[in-house]
């Protein structure tokens, strides 16, 4: 492996892994959705692609993610509709006692 091709793939991984920490941070953080292991899985790729020069800024991650829903994966928009019916239901069930 050459020089280049060791730097090169350095750089991915540290993509990889800024692309992981930013889409948990947003989705932890998120009003409404709570960080999973399948919603990593789902969203890593779209918070690189959508939002990525929002990072390191969660809170601007987080509304990025939001804002440009629309076009988020049907994985991860799935993942983010559904963890956010069940924080809904959380705030409902705290509300109503």
């Amino acid at each position: 492996m050459t020089r280049y091709q060791t730097i090169a793939s350095l750089l991915k991984t540290t993509a990889s892994l800024l692309a992981f920490t930013a889409t948990a941070f947003t989705l932890q953080t998120s009003p409404g959705l709570a960080f999973s292991q399948e919603a990593q899985q789902m969203c890593s790729g779209d918070a690189m692609r959508l939002c990525s020069n929002e990072i390191p800024d969660i809170p601007r991650i987080t509304a990025c993610m939001v804002r440009k829903k629309s076009q988020v994966s049907p994985g991860c928009r799935a993942v983010m509709d559904r963890e956010h019916a069940a924080a809904a239901a959380r705030k409902r069930e705290a509300a109503a006692q």
